[in-house]
């Protein structure tokens, strides 16, 4: 993770939201560093979510998207967990694609596609 994103930027965005039920999809990745990476590197940091290289992240891998970050990282709870799907799957198969509708809703600042 941190060829792509700054070690300190990944620390203080994982402790911003220690805190359980305090996630915020958008802030955090704003405070990783993505919203300045490019299309490349946002399908890198995707791909590193997919722990299954599936091509999509589900919500079971959802629910560890703090650790994927930092391995200090908690959980999310499942209202977390569920906020998180319902943001990026807007086609309603359960899962997040990198290179389909559904990561450009949970991304679509970072132009995915």
């Amino acid at each position: 993770m941190t060829d792509v994103l700054s070690a300190e930027d990944i620390k203080k965005a994982v402790g911003a939201f220690s805190a359980a039920e305090s996630f915020n999809y958008k802030k955090f990745f704003e405070m990783v560093g993505l919203k300045n990476k490019s299309p490349e590197d946002v399908k890198k940091v995707f791909r590193i979510l997919d722990k299954d290289r599936s091509g999509f992240i589900e919500e079971d891998e959802l629910k560890f998207v703090l650790k994927g970050f930092n391995p200090n990282g908690r959980d999310l709870s499942d209202k977390e967990t569920k906020a998180l799907m319902a943001a990026g799957d807007k086609d309603g198969d359960g899962k997040i694609g990198v290179d389909g509708d559904s990561s450009r809703h949970l991304w679509p600042e970072y132009k995915i596609s």
